[in-house]
């Protein structure tokens, strides 16, 4: 609610049912407190998982597949925990350069696998040769705006469900990067 700079550990600890001093047992500074937040989510089972399913996806050359799982993964984390997302943007804003520093860091290895991965099946000839960090800014910002306008801001009104939101925005990705586009995504919009 007050983001890294306006918390207090005194707060921290009074949320927590915990004494200050138990904090800094375990936590140098409080900047450590928010890696250790950051890394425990970025490090979860969950995006273990979702790294293996995405790289089995790329192994196969699964353009639709990979494109819908970063999709799923931009959308699942902002309605799994709005309030991380919530810290993450206090991050941004606050210019929080440690917090900053560690998510460029490990959204820097995402990135690199999404690059790599577009930079091949251009060279194959399968996808156009748009640059690959923006189409990956395409696709993830198309997924964001709606899971923050949906489970951050709370705007629901007219908002398609996230298996049709994840459906609508990979066929418009597939649309836009493949040489040969999709008849589905028309027959989807057709549908809805």
């Amino acid at each position: 609610r007050k983001g890294f700079k306006g918390t207090t550990t005194r707060e921290i600890a009074a949320a927590a049912g915990v004494t200050e001093a138990i904090i800094f047992r375990h936590f140098e500074t409080k900047e450590h407190l928010y890696t250790a937040i950051i890394d425990r989510k970025l490090n979860s089972p969950d995006t273990t998982e979702w790294i293996s399913v995405l790289r089995s996806a790329m192994d196969r050359d699964d353009d639709e597949a990979v494109i819908r799982q970063l999709i799923q993964a931009v959308i699942k984390t902002n309605k799994s925990d709005p309030k991380f997302e919530r810290l993450m943007l206090y991050a941004a804003l606050e210019g929080n350069e440690i917090a900053l520093l560690y998510i460029r860091q490990v959204t820097a290895a995402i990135v690199d696998i999404f690059r790599s991965y577009f930079l091949r099946r251009q060279k194959q000839g399968e996808l156009r040769a748009f640059g690959p960090d923006v189409a990956l800014a395409a696709i993830v910002g198309m997924a964001q705006q709606y899971a923050l306008g949906k489970y951050l801001y709370e705007i629901k009104e007219q908002c398609p469900s996230d298996a049709q939101a994840v459906e609508s925005f990979t066929q418009i990705a597939m649309n836009g990067l493949c040489l040969q586009p999709r008849q589905q995504g028309s027959e989807l919009a057709a549908n809805q």
